[in-house]
């Protein structure tokens, strides 16, 4: 294991590590005794463990195992081992990768700005979780993708590209809830310290964003998944409801053939020329009779009244727009007429409304006089 050290201009240093073998370490627990144990669960661990402790003369320690996604492919997964207190900063990586983009712009001069070790302990997260955006925005192109699969044609294999994406989630959830556990756990570490810092507050409102992101990702799918059960559902009662008709109408045929077809040497119609036909034509009446029956009761639903309903509904509201607009009907004309109050002008005062209803009384007593 070979390490370096950076000591920056507030006071706190960070010390990194790259893991090389199970028995490199010793340098750094002869340096640091107080990471010793760390170090030796370290190297051995695989999973997320985040542990808050307190030193001797009640120094808070704040250590644990990290699984972060260096890059959109999935499996480029390592793990990120961590030790931090006030004033010192302790990761161990399996490549150099993490921190040489810490090193860079804008993030060096970020570092140079931290007051403490954790806070630079929480911009390494901020940085980490730059690959949640990147691949929280890959997947909303994918979900967008699938959503528009949906609307245009719900194939059967649909439920497998939603499913695909449901594990995509849950793979980014995974790695999210970890961080979050972290977030929390330094609140109980460093207490007093962490709401007055820039990157805490800065992890903070990303680690808000982000979650809102994945729930509304998580109710998306939820969502895509009824509307296919649904639409599986509604398939699959057309179907029974299709061969449900089909066996009623074709019932008739089917006991007129076992009747008729039985080996009986007397049979009604047996060796009349006309019996076949008048076999056929009781056959189909009784056809058309269980289909006008099944019409009238409603049964038949929307197979096989839909086309039909469709064309009356198109061909009505074609009559309705060429009535609308090459010949007016009365209602129009009465309301293309003007009426005699809107077009009479007011020359004098006789002419105004209020003069007719005024002299209305006395010309309603003149007529009765005359009468």
């Amino acid at each position: 294991m070979t390490h370096r050290k950076f000591r920056y201009h507030a006071g706190w240093e960070w010390m990194h590590s790259l893991q090389a073998s199970d028995n490199s370490h010793l340098t750094l627990k002869k340096d640091i005794p107080l990471c010793a144990r760390w170090l030796d669960e370290s190297v051995l661990r695989t999973t997320n463990h985040i542990h808050v402790t307190i030193l001797h003369g009640g120094l808070p320690l704040l250590q644990g195992s990290l699984l972060i996604q260096m890059s959109d492919d999935e499996q480029d997964v390592q793990m990120l081992h961590f030790w931090v207190t006030p004033e010192q900063m302790i990761t161990l990586h399996s490549d150099l990768r993490l921190v040489l983009r810490m090193q860079r712009s804008p993030w060096n001069e970020r570092l140079e700005q931290c007051g403490s070790a954790p806070e630079a302990f929480m911009l390494l997260l901020s940085h980490v979780l730059d690959t949640f955006h990147e691949g929280l925005d890959s997947f909303e192109a994918k979900l967008h993708q699938l959503e528009n699969s949906m609307r245009r044609r719900n194939r059967a294999d649909l439920m497998d590209g939603i499913f695909e994406r449901r594990y995509e989630l849950l793979h980014w959830s995974q790695l999210f809830v970890p961080v979050l556990e972290i977030e929390m756990a330094a609140r109980e570490a460093f207490l007093q310290h962490y709401d007055a810092t820039e990157g805490f507050s800065r992890l903070r409102f990303k680690l808000e964003r982000i979650d809102s992101l994945m729930k509304h990702y998580n109710q998306q799918i939820d969502t895509l998944i009824s509307m296919d059960d649904a639409i599986s559902n509604l398939r699959g009662t057309d179907v029974m409801k299709t061969l449900t008709i089909f066996t009623a109408l074709f019932t008739p045929a089917g006991v007129v053939g076992a009747l008729w077809g039985m080996n009986f040497q007397r049979l009604p119609w047996l060796r009349e020329s006309w019996g076949f036909a008048l076999v056929l034509g009781i056959t189909g009446l009784l056809t058309a009779g269980v289909y006008f029956w099944l019409w009238y009761k409603g049964w038949t639903g929307d197979l096989l009244k839909s086309g039909r309903s469709s064309k009356a509904a198109a061909s009505k509201h074609g009559h309705g727009q060429a009535g609308g607009s090459g010949r007016p009907g009365s209602s129009d004309r009465a309301h293309a007429r003007p009426s005699q109050n809107d077009t009479a002008p007011i020359a004098d005062g006789s002419n105004h409304p209020s003069d007719h209803a005024a002299d209305s009384p006395s010309r309603s007593s003149r007529s009765r006089s005359r009468s």
